[in-house]
């Protein structure tokens, strides 16, 4: 077989990384110039043709540790990534040996923590609650909306819409998820979780992702359920939110809500410049 050369690639480093199986295409951009476009992120997003992801998240530089920009799967953009954040952290925090980093991202600034034994902590900043910072496409009580099953609605830097339910098997999300993701009293479109509560300060959850579909995990989301448990006195404001694919404790404290968890970075690999010229 011919030898691959290790001495002469090109095309665009990423890395692959997880976080409770919500998988994410991290590229550094601190020292090069990477311009996404739509149809580039979904074309790594495609699972059989490009690399696939929930999302697509660049590191880029900014005010502080870094900055973060989020691509969902349909090339569309996100403010916030939850998990994706905590992922970039605990890079960042391996390759300088810092304890905490100060992030920014089109949601705001988010502060990230080592917590010890592969844990990364980040805080996602205060919920959005008022109707127009979701945003919803009129006034009214973000605590039950007028929709079939009163559900809830938050803002993380991206829009939610949570149900609360006896038995979170029970729900087809395949086909939930997307009717309500497009329901117009979100203009800007929704992510949708189904959740329960199986103990005190304990919820079981199941997440459609907007622009992505059914995810393993959702970290804004972990944050949003936890916030409308609170806000509608089914639990405490420090939870822990059983995933498809794992745990993450939840914590809505004075200065933001801190999600805390573990991470995966599985493998680094390079787009070859074939697949990118190949993109339309």
């Amino acid at each position: 077989m011919r030898e691959m050369s290790t001495t002469s690639i090109s095309g665009l480093p990423f890395m692959k990384m997880h976080g409770l199986g919500n998988d994410f295409v991290v590229v550094d951009a601190r020292a090069q110039d990477v311009s996404v476009t739509p149809a580039m992120a979904k074309a790594i997003g495609d699972r059989h043709f490009g690399v696939g992801f929930d999302q697509l998240a660049v590191i880029g530089n900014g005010d502080g540790d870094a900055h973060l920009t989020f691509y969902n799967a349909d090339g569309s953009t996100s403010a916030a990534c939850g998990n994706a954040t905590r992922c970039i952290a605990r890079y960042l925090m391996d390759e300088s040996g810092a304890t905490s980093l100060d992030l920014t991202t089109d949601r705001g600034n988010l502060r990230a923590e080592d917590r010890g034994d592969g844990i990364t902590a980040v805080n996602m900043g205060q919920p959005q609650l008022l109707w127009h910072e979701i945003p919803l496409a009129s006034e009214m009580d973000t605590l039950e909306l007028p929709i079939e099953g009163a559900p809830t609605a938050t803002g993380m830097g991206n829009p939610h819409c949570t149900f609360f339910v006896e038995d979170v098997s029970a729900i087809a999300l395949e086909s939930f998820g997307p009717a309500i993701e497009h329901h117009p009293l979100y203009p800007q479109r929704t992510n949708v979780q189904i959740a329960q509560i199986v103990g005190q300060n304990h919820l079981r959850m199941r997440v459609w992702e907007r622009g992505v579909g059914v995810t393993w995990a959702s970290g804004s989301s972990s944050c949003a359920c936890a916030v409308a448990a609170a806000r509608r006195g089914l639990t405490g404001r420090n939870v822990r939110v059983d995933l498809d694919g794992g745990t993450l404790q939840i914590d809505w404290r004075e200065d933001g809500v801190w999600m805390t968890g573990q991470t995966v970075h599985v493998f680094s690999g390079v787009l070859t410049q074939a697949f990118l010229e190949g993109i339309a």
